[in-house]
């Protein structure tokens, strides 16, 4: 269940003005937080079928059969063993889990959602999200209830996964521990093999033992293919000017915020509700958008970034492009790759945008 201070589909009507993200302050329950971890709209319709593997590299096509064999080996579990809380060896077994690592642009979130679509098991028992989306999740709800909303599912797929400081290496190790010694089987996609995770990010070897441990509930597929990694940022288009983004505002479903006081009501809303705070919305006009230099504002920028994406939400914007969103600092920093995908992901959105600008002459 939702609530809002504005309703969750309103559209502005005549002489009210358009809705505006700042004001709304949505309340979401636990079980339309863990019933919204499935694949984004745009993988709606993705299979294994509709993955066309690159005929030289045969590493995509072992991918494509080796996740078609773990989907099928999901029919023969049984119910989960909810003992996560008492103290019980956990039963020798083969990884639970795979494990899709490679460059971007080699299809590894279609084949993540592949597998969800596959998995013989009712939507109600495999759950699909983001590695930011996951960590969200127990923020929200705490761990222990995360533990029993996700125990019961037959499938948990974890999207972009990344370990970004030492809180998170022991939140999720133990978290994926928990849910693999309850019967859940786990499927992942990174960049990074799972016994190197944290390397060049943080001091690794002061967190070896759980990131060794993590590694071990999985089995490893490299896939191959060209790797965008180093083509730098896309180039975004330039800006409209406040009056053209006011006038794109006057579309059905559209909400006009000013990107100041937007941060700022980021900043009152817990990043799991981001979401819900883009019910209704079919396209963003952000006004006087500026350079971020506050990390904490910078991240929550990330994961409105992928809710919006995820919606495939429309952004008009006058200001800064979204190029120049992030300091240099960051973007050679830790959290580089969290900032790349989203200057990549509103750069996306905000060409999408420009149908809705009323064009001069």
């Amino acid at each position: 269940m939702v609530s809002s201070s504005l309703a969750p589909n309103a559209t502005h009507a005549a002489g009210t003005g358009p809705q505006a993200l700042t004001g709304r302050r949505p309340h979401v329950d636990a079980a339309r937080l863990v019933g919204e971890l499935v694949p984004p709209p745009r993988f709606d319709t993705v299979r294994f079928e509709t993955y066309v593997p690159d005929p030289a590299r045969p590493s995509q096509a072992d991918a494509v059969r080796a996740l078609g064999a773990f989907a099928a080996g999901l029919g023969d579990a049984g119910a989960p063993r909810k003992r996560w809380f008492r103290r019980e060896p956990s039963a020798p077994a083969a990884p639970g889990g795979v494990y899709l690592d490679g460059g971007f642009g080699v299809g590894k979130t279609h084949l993540l959602a592949s597998l969800w679509h596959a998995a013989p098991a009712p939507r109600e028992r495999k759950a699909f999200g983001t590695f930011v989306e996951l960590t969200n999740l127990v923020g929200a709800l705490g761990f222990r209830q995360a533990v029993e909303a996700l125990s019961g599912h037959a499938l948990v797929c974890i999207d972009e996964f990344e370990l970004d400081d030492p809180g998170d290496t022991v939140l999720v190790s133990t978290l994926l521990a928990r849910l693999a010694d309850a019967g859940v089987r786990l499927a992942a996609t990174s960049n990074t093999l799972p016994g190197r995770l944290g390397e060049g990010r943080f001091a690794a070897a002061d967190f070896l033992r759980e990131i060794q441990g993590l590694s071990a509930r999985f089995t490893s597929l490299r896939i191959d293919g060209e790797d965008f990694r180093h083509r730098g940022l896309p180039e975004a288009p330039a800006p409209f000017s406040d009056q053209q983004v006011v006038e794109a505002a006057d579309t059905p479903g559209a909400a006009l915020d000013g990107f100041g006081p937007l941060v700022a009501h980021l900043a009152t809303v817990h990043p799991s509700r981001y979401g819900a705070l883009c019910d209704g919305v079919h396209a963003l006009c952000l006004r006087e958008v500026r350079q971020v230099t506050d990390q904490a504002t910078a991240l929550r920028l990330v994961v409105l970034a992928d809710r919006l994406y995820d919606r495939e939400v429309p952004v008009v914007a006058s200001g800064v492009p979204f190029d120049r969103l992030f300091t240099e600092e960051m973007l050679a920093g830790g959290y580089r790759k969290k900032y790349f995908r989203a200057v990549s992901r509103l750069t996306s959105l905000a060409r999408d945008g420009r149908r809705l600008v009323r064009q001069p002459g």
